[in-house]
């Protein structure tokens, strides 16, 4: 059962949405991203200095998914956005294409959404980007995900979320993304 501070007792099966200090866990939440993710050492070792920046941005902040034993077993972690940072950049274009551009201002980013795979499709990723959405002072949301059908891609779906470019290509990355978009508060079941 997923839980939230506060709501009373936890129990051995209990999953607990809270406050994540991401800098003090990143080997943990990196560990997570890797499985979920498929990621080598080598990506890792990148990404941990990605995250660490990211994390001093203002407003970001992180949100863990933990046992009732503490070990963590998802994350998310967002910020507001803003063009200047290297992902707006990128995408930039490709929503400029569409007609979609406009989605960059006033937004609330999800950079990052990983759940252990043993702990997928038990509404833990659900709970992850709604709890961080609910507390967004921006009207939309914005985030990439790789541009194939797949449960991220269903669940971000059901939530509200709509494409607003597709086949945006990092660099580096091997695979093509779509950039979503959802107003706020998330659509609920």
């Amino acid at each position: 059962m997923l839980r939230f501070p506060g709501q009373g007792p936890v129990t051995p099966d209990d999953i607990v949405i809270g406050l994540l200090d991401l800098a003090a866990r990143i080997d943990e939440a990196l560990a997570v991203q890797a499985l979920a993710f498929g990621l080598g050492s080598d990506e890792i070792a990148v990404r941990r200095q990605i995250v660490l920046r990211h994390i001093t941005y203002p407003g970001a902040r992180a949100l863990g998914a933990t046992t009732a034993d503490g070990r963590l077993v998802g994350f998310v972690y967002g910020m507001p956005n803003d063009r200047t940072h290297w992902w707006s950049t990128v995408v930039e274009p490709y929503l400029r294409s569409q007609g979609s551009d406009g989605w960059l201002d006033d937004s609330f980013v999800i950079t990052e959404l990983h759940v252990h795979p043993g702990f997928q499709n038990q509404g833990v990723g659900r709970a992850l980007i709604t709890t961080i959405t609910d507390s967004a002072a921006q009207p939309r949301s914005i985030l990439s995900a790789i541009d194939t059908e797949s449960p991220a891609r269903g669940l971000y779906r059901s939530l509200g979320y709509e494409d607003l470019a597709r086949q945006v290509l990092f660099p580096s990355a091997p695979k093509p993304y779509a950039v979503m978009g959802a107003p706020l508060p998330l659509r609920r079941r």
